[in-house]
């Protein structure tokens, strides 16, 4: 009967412990939750930062190389890129290739939680044919070690794909 009771007395003391450092635990879980959203949306406030300011790395800055980039929504170019390559030749070269002057993000709003990281951004810029472009953003990053491996992109295709098929690539 002793060795019960120690046993239980062992368990009672066990449980209560836990009791009392779970607190402690979940508070450091949440702020190394914060510090990840934190260190994330500064890695893309200022990636963001620098392309407003004339840049031109943004997407090997921010971009894992087996980034997932999914366009959003029901024009041409609404598709799923698989790998920073794959993205950058058949979306962003095609498009850049068209423009006299490039996108450049005017205004930005930014929000962060754990991994994920949501900007909200407009861009402006001149198509080849001397038109002007402006889109409205909305990304969403899923980021790891500092780089983001998902991204959901949503724009306005329409204005995007007008540039596309109006403007002849300067590749060409």
């Amino acid at each position: 009967m002793m060795q019960n009771s120690k046993s239980y007395s062992n368990r009672v003391a066990v449980f209560a412990l836990s009791i009392m450092t779970a607190p402690l635990l979940l508070a450091e879980q949440v702020n190394a939750s914060q510090d990840v959203a934190v260190r994330n949306k500064q890695i893309v406030t200022e990636a963001f930062d620098a392309w407003a300011a004339g840049g031109q790395t943004f997407f090997t800055d921010v971009l894992s190389p087996d980034v997932n980039w999914k366009i959003e929504g029901s024009g041409p170019s609404a598709d799923l890129h698989q790998g920073r390559e794959v993205f950058l030749e058949r979306a962003v070269r095609p498009f850049a290739s068209r423009m006299s002057k490039p996108v450049s993000p005017v205004s930005k709003k930014v929000w962060a939680e754990d991994d994920h990281v949501i900007i909200n951004w407009e861009g402006v810029g001149v198509a080849g044919d001397g038109l002007p472009y402006s889109n409205s953003y909305a990304w969403i990053f899923r980021m790891q070690d500092g780089k983001a491996v998902e991204v959901t992109a949503f724009l306005d295709l329409v204005p995007y794909d007008d540039v596309l098929r109006r403007v002849p690539s300067k590749s060409r």
